[in-house]
């Protein structure tokens, strides 16, 4: 039997993921807290740049971030990676996250900090 040359990996990958935790009394308005950003953009590959953000959700969040015009524009200034932006309740917590980066590119700046600081003075309004 003839050994592959590239073999998959195995185990944990080089991947991590940042978690923003706010505490929230969830409980059976799930739908509430539900929220991703919609990013129009212009350009393509590298060069692409985001020129609105909007919220999808069902719920009062999502309204009440996407009448946030300084929050949006504050995202819309990132790039579409960081611009990318989930909102997820669990029973007592809400989850504010981005995608996955490797080690290398792995961080939160001070603009991305300040955004889900923000989000989550919405979500301790809702």
């Amino acid at each position: 039997m003839m050994q592959d040359p590239n073999p998959l990996p195995w185990g944990a990958l080089d991947r991590f993921q940042a978690h923003f935790i706010v505490k929230a009394n969830v409980g059976n308005k799930v739908a509430n807290y539900l929220a991703k950003t919609q990013l129009d953009t212009k350009g393509h590959f590298g060069a692409k740049t985001v020129v609105k953000v909007t919220w999808n959700g069902s719920g009062s969040l999502a309204a009440i971030l996407n009448n946030d015009n300084e929050l949006n524009d504050m995202i819309a200034k990132q790039s579409v990676k960081n611009a990318t932006i989930y909102v997820e309740p669990t029973d007592n917590v809400v989850r504010i996250r981005s995608k996955w980066d490797n080690h290398l590119a792995f961080g939160i700046s001070k603009e991305l900090f300040e955004i889900y600081d923000r989000i989550a003075g919405h979500i301790k309004a809702v």
